[in-house]
């Protein structure tokens, strides 16, 4: 059984107003090429399919393209769970109807899991879809008392174990956070507080583990308990990521060998630094300077349209920050570790300079009610 193992698409993503939908095209269609190469028997994409609830209709056209050429063309079989960026009903609708063609969709989660064999030249699988699932969604469902993101995965991977394989390898798909995970810039919170997080040994016991959300590849754990990461960089903060998908292949035991195939994108997501005559003098011989680019300019004078000259030779410049300028100013150096602060450490940052006392538990635990409240909300609006 080998198949293709990747996550976050975030189809209809913008990177600081700029359109990547051609460079998604660009990448997704290596990831079909990569698919027919590598002959895999099946395709799997754990989560965050689209960049919001409502996607544009230019990014759902996308989607069906890709997704007709893997089904419809190759006859290779595709399952895909919701993320927490995903609308769970847009993205599940007809999937019923789709499946005997090959197409498995998980939209929203359903109290009754749905185990799906895959059929390998070297042996079959199952796979046991978990779309994103908070834990009051969980204890709706399931009628149970858990509170924490942990809490409720225990309770839907109590399916998984409790079902019989009948000796074929478990592989589970899942979008979660993982307790130690490496995160990026672009990542939307699950939850605040650490609540989020999940241990990675409830995962261990199966065979392979496909995760989404976190953007960088990176295992935890043990090595089959697994993030491909995004397909491209989504923000400056993964300029340093190396974006692939991952090739899993699994015996008839269960034992998966694993491989990362490298992604390239149309252009990369560089941060440049300099005074700008340098910059400007360099970008002439810079044979990738179309790329997507951050630039601190390290002059402490003032400059007129700085971002005008600097886009006469890097036209994709998308950012640009006056480092130099703002280097003996310390108020603006407070500033900007502010706004790394996530928002519950920077309401208690507030309420401890307003009320000259920290906040008690019980007012941090409406905080944090009210935060998760509006990120909640965010993501189905």
């Amino acid at each position: 059984m080998k198949f293709i193992h990747t996550s976050d698409w975030h189809i209809g993503r913008q990177l600081h107003n700029q359109s990547l939908l051609e460079d998604q095209r660009h990448v997704l269609a290596q990831i079909v090429e990569l698919a027919v190469t590598h002959e895999v028997d099946g395709v799997i994409i754990a989560g965050d399919i689209y960049d919001r609830s409502i996607p544009p209709a230019n990014a759902v056209a996308l989607l069906d393209e890709v997704v007709n050429r893997l089904v419809n063309e190759l006859k290779i079989p595709v399952i895909m769970i919701a993320g927490n960026h995903d609308g769970h009903e847009r993205l599940g609708f007809a999937s019923r109807q789709m499946r005997e063609s090959g197409l498995h969709i998980i939209g929203p989660l359903k109290p009754t899991l749905t185990p799906i064999v895959l059929k390998g030249d070297t042996g079959d699988a199952v796979f046991y879809g978990l779309p994103y699932a908070d834990p009051a969604t969980v204890r709706h469902l399931f009628e149970s008392e858990v509170s924490t993101h942990e809490q409720a995965m225990v309770e839907l991977l109590e399916q998984v174990h409790k079902h019989d394989s009948q000796g074929l390898p478990k592989v589970v798909i899942s979008h979660c956070f993982l307790d130690g995970g490496s995160e990026s810039e672009s990542e939307r919170p699950l939850s605040i507080g650490g609540a989020d997080k999940i241990s990675p040994s409830l995962f261990t016991p199966f065979s392979y583990t496909a995760l989404g959300h976190l953007h960088g590849p990176q295992f935890k754990g043990e090595p089959q308990v697994r993030y491909s990461g995004s397909i491209l960089k989504y923000s400056f903060s993964e300029q340093h990521q190396k974006k692939s998908v991952t090739l899993v292949e699994l015996t008839a035991e269960g034992e998966a060998s694993i491989e990362l195939l490298p992604l390239t994108a149309m252009r990369d997501v560089r941060i440049i630094e300099g005074e700008l005559d340098t910059l400007l003098e360099a970008g002439k011989a810079d044979l990738h300077r179309d790329d997507y680019l951050m630039v601190r300019l390290l002059d402490k004078r003032a400059i007129l349209d700085p971002m005008g000259k600097l886009r006469e030779v890097y036209p994709n410049v998308l950012h640009l920050e006056r480092t130099g300028l703002m280097a003996n100013n310390s108020q603006l150096a407070i500033g900007r570790d502010q706004i790394k602060k996530g928002e519950l450490d920077m309401f208690t940052d507030f309420f401890s300079q307003v009320s000259g006392e920290p906040m008690s538990e019980a007012q941090q635990t409406v905080m944090v009610d009210t935060i998760d409240e509006l990120h909640k909300q965010e993501r189905t609006s």
